[in-house]
């Protein structure tokens, strides 16, 4: 895993660890809700191309809100 996709892994499993202490269930909507509104594009797709490649060191928490980016909006 390069530097930039380790730094990429670490803020997003940061971000999950606060709203994973949020009451409710809709912490994958707001994790993915943060990742839409704050990070670039650039940060995303590469996000995406680590969780196509197996998703190393991300939490569940991040990975169920990559799911919901990923998804055709309704």
């Amino acid at each position: 895993m390069s530097a930039d996709v380790q730094k990429l892994v670490r803020m997003a499993n940061q971000i999950a660890t606060f709203f994973a202490t949020q009451p409710g269930d809709t912490q994958a909507a707001e994790v993915a809700g943060h990742l839409k509104a704050f990070w670039e594009p650039r940060m995303l797709t590469a996000l995406y191309g680590h969780v196509e490649a197996g998703g190393e060191g991300l939490s569940p928490l991040v990975l169920r809100a990559v799911e919901r980016l990923r998804q055709p909006a309704a």
